[in-house]
């Protein structure tokens, strides 16, 4: 743990009596004497904080908005140019096969792109950048930036004590926010399904801000293990197990974030990484597809399972990619990548649990319906 990289939450996590592992470089709250659980279904009823300050923030300047977009739009298979201002998005950034190098969120701040960034592809991505970017593209790395994300039905509640205006805001809308004195950037987005923030403030002012926030009866601290059950109940990808550099969009299901724009027959089709490949799946799908799974016991099928047609075959059809319980619906959850012969949903294939055929029903995602602010 030594050699591992501290957020500006470090000690706060210590003192709140969090169990600490190593995660993509970062010694990182896991869970708090709460545990996963009660963590889990705390955020789904109320509000969880949770320290996202590993992940990379950047900042890309030009000339022009049109000058920052359309440059970021040779990297990105997504429609920048049409963001409006104070608006977000998903999108990922593609490699010549067609591959997700990684998946990301950008905002627009006036003229300028903020862009944030798996903390795994942190490297990849600012290479992507400075490879791919013109030279009149400054792209600044936010250092000294930390991210918190407070994420359930009552963020908005707890947030708007702070700052009303919070209140205003709709899913993906991005803005400047004063929380106590505290100037933040706050989008209303996040990872769990749940309404929330993600707010980046200045590293100096984040810990004063997080136990504001604590001091709330709603608010409590979530660690990295109920992110991730909250993520899969929402069936949302995590990059390295639901997606790599080697599946594409239309294998990870994730189609829908590449508007129409950008597609054959669009005004700006074309024109990113492996666009010949991810444009021609949309006429020729994928062999294989991302889909939600659910285990028929009350064993949880983990990430590596391998999935058959049936309980005597050779011939492997499929991988769980993520797996677990999930606490707020009571059973295992999973997803996977499947031949789509099989992927419809209510079609029964097997998961090989430790030698032993266990039936899994193909179901269709989320497990748990979004709670977003439209």
């Amino acid at each position: 743990m030594s050699d591992l990289l501290h957020t500006a939450l470090f000690d706060l996590h210590v003192e709140l009596g969090a169990k600490m592992v190593p995660f993509a470089g970062y010694a990182m709250p896991v869970q708090y004497p709460m545990g996963v659980m009660q963590e889990h279904l705390h955020t789904r009823s109320a509000a969880g904080l949770f320290d996202v300050s590993h992940m990379g923030q950047v900042l890309l300047r030009g000339a022009s908005w049109d000058a920052v977009a359309l440059a970021f739009e040779a990297l990105a298979p997504v429609d920048v140019l049409g963001l409006a201002d104070g608006r977000q998005r998903y999108g990922f950034f593609t490699n010549e096969k067609g591959g997700i190098e990684d998946d990301l969120m950008f905002a627009r701040r006036g003229q300028d792109l903020f862009v944030v960034i798996n903390a795994a592809c942190k490297e990849t991505d600012l290479r992507l950048m400075r490879a791919g970017l013109p030279a009149d593209i400054m792209i600044e790395v936010l250092e000294d930036r930390a991210l918190i994300a407070l994420q359930g039905p009552k963020a908005e509640t707890a947030l708007a004590r702070l700052d009303p205006a919070a209140a205003n805001m709709r899913f993906m809308d991005a803005a400047p926010l004063d929380l106590n004195g505290i100037a933040v950037w706050a989008s209303r987005s996040g990872y769990t399904g749940e309404d929330g923030f993600e707010i980046s403030v200045d590293q100096g002012d984040v810990e004063p801000l997080v136990r504001t926030l604590l001091e709330m009866e709603e608010v409590a601290p979530i660690g990295l293990g109920a992110r991730d059950s909250l993520r899969l109940e929402a069936g949302l990808c995590l990059y390295g197990q639901d997606m790599d550099a080697g599946t594409t969009p239309s294998s990870a299901a994730l189609t829908w974030a590449i508007q129409k724009v950008r597609r054959a027959g669009g005004a700006r089709a074309g024109g990113f990484p492996g666009a010949d490949v991810i444009l021609a799946e949309f006429e020729t799908p994928s062999p294989s597809v991302r889909v939600g799974l659910s285990p028929q016991g009350r064993a949880p099928m983990r990430s590596g399972v391998a999935l058959f047609a049936d309980e005597t075959s050779d011939v492997q059809i499929g991988t769980v990619t993520s797996g677990g319980f999930g606490p707020s619906v009571q059973a295992p959850v999973a997803m996977g990548m499947l031949n789509r012969e099989n992927a419809a949903a209510g079609t029964t294939v097997y998961g090989d649990v430790r030698g032993k055929r266990l039936p899994v029903a193909v179901v269709k995602l989320p497990f748990v319906a979004a709670g977003f602010k439209r």
